[in-house]
């Protein structure tokens, strides 16, 4: 935590430092300098007050998660107004350079202070977009749900399935939540959807299980007439703060455990169920969390699928996509469907349906949000209910997937 403090700090006084030279460029009142340097100081400050003396096994405080966006709106202001005025000034010491070396002319007659002025006002001009939607992302985009649509075709869908439908929730990290009305709306909009079956794909929490106490009641009314199904995400586990002891942490976990069956939720751990109807089935398989990179990979795909046959129609829930990409599509068996989340998207990117699609996480997953196929099998990357670290969203909404399944083939 220290070092990266130190990074983000030198970044960040570096953006300030620029910024501040196109701020001044603009305006020659003092005290609206002094305003923009108070500001930009006291926003990394605060940062330093909240993190100092951290102690992981107290998790993340609502101030300090505030703090975290606050400073990344003010260093997103800064930084890139902060470029844009460095790259001008680079291109001023490549005329300066060529003045004096190649025409050996007098440099100092080349600068326009007209031209400084434009640069400052385009600077700030552009950085104040993402200024404005890191803060719009904190009030308003973090409780902005979406429901998403799928219809996907499989020609061996048992009959009795044709137009099933099924909604998938991940990623609701209760421990974030600080609006008790927006998540019961939420989860009012799952209820609407009247679909067949709920799927929750993991990240029940930040790190406790006393975090998702508050809202046992709330979503305790999910409702769907072939029951509530989970599994565990990467958080779930417990492994991003301290214990005082093993047990202490083993405790945690089962208690989240409880909890969930407490919701009526079905409990997937590395098992297998199957969903009924006229004689027919298909198999609905949940393993625990299996993530590449570091990450805890206590998914057993073998253990999960010893009560499933291989002619099965097979819908698995896997909290980590990465897990569908390196262990799932390669399998022996064919899994129809695989649901899982855990990237968020980054709680960060552009997204305009039929043209653009983009978020900084696709540098670290390939499938990170949506469907995709592969071998003739899908996997839907939810973008999750709730956020964790910066406290907001802009441009990746929190969602909630309906998917129908159909019979025959998919349409040309």
């Amino acid at each position: 935590m220290p070092r990266f403090f130190i990074f983000l700090t030198i970044i960040y006084l570096i953006g300030t430092f620029y910024g501040f030279q196109a701020f001044r460029t603009l305006t020659k009142n003092y005290w609206l300098q002094g305003l923009y340097l108070l500001i930009f100081v006291g926003a990394i400050a605060n940062i330093y007050f909240q993190f100092n003396g951290y102690d992981r096994s107290q998790g993340m405080t609502s101030a300090m998660s505030i703090s975290i966006g606050i400073f990344l709106a003010f260093m997103a202001l800064g930084f890139l107004s902060g470029i844009i005025m460095l790259l001008e000034d680079i291109v001023r010491l490549c005329v300066w350079i060529f003045n004096k070396v190649a025409l050996n002319a007098d440099p100092g007659q080349k600068y326009f202070p007209a031209r400084r002025k434009f640069v400052s006002q385009i600077a700030l001009g552009l950085a104040a977009i993402p200024f404005a939607s890191l803060l719009y992302g904190m009030y308003k985009g973090k409780y902005n749900y979406r429901v998403l649509k799928y219809t996907l075709h499989f020609e061996d869908l048992p009959d009795a399935f044709d137009g099933y439908r099924l909604t998938q929730i991940s990623d609701i990290h209760s421990g974030s939540f600080d609006n008790k009305e927006k998540v019961n709306y939420a989860v009012d909009l799952v209820n609407e959807q009247q679909s067949d079956v709920i799927l929750f794909t993991g990240d029940m929490v930040n790190n406790e299980a006393k975090e998702m106490e508050p809202w046992k009641d709330t979503f305790g009314r999910l409702k769907a007439k072939d029951g509530k199904y989970s599994v565990l995400g990467n958080h779930d586990y417990g492994d991003y703060i301290g214990w005082a002891t093993p047990e202490a942490k083993a405790q945690n976990l089962e208690r989240l455990k409880e909890i969930q069956k407490e919701m009526e939720f079905d409990l997937l751990l590395n098992d297998a169920r199957f969903l009924e109807k006229d004689g027919q089935r298909i198999a609905l398989i949940g393993v625990e969390n299996w993530g590449a990179g570091g990450f805890k990979k206590a998914g057993d795909l073998n253990k999960a699928i010893e009560k499933v046959e291989k002619g099965d129609f097979k819908i698995l829930m896997s909290h980590d996509p990465s897990h569908w990409e390196q262990e799932v599509i390669g399998h022996d068996y064919h899994y129809h469907l695989t649901l899982s989340g855990h990237t968020h998207g980054m709680q960060f990117g552009i997204e305009i349906p039929g043209w653009v699609k983009w978020s900084p996480v696709k540098w670290r997953y390939k499938y990170w949000a949506g469907i995709y196929k592969e071998l003739g099998q899908y996997i839907n990357v939810n973008r999750g209910f709730g956020y964790i670290g910066y406290p907001g969203r802009v441009g990746i909404w929190p969602e909630i997937t309906v998917i129908e399944l159909k019979k025959g083939k998919s349409p040309a």
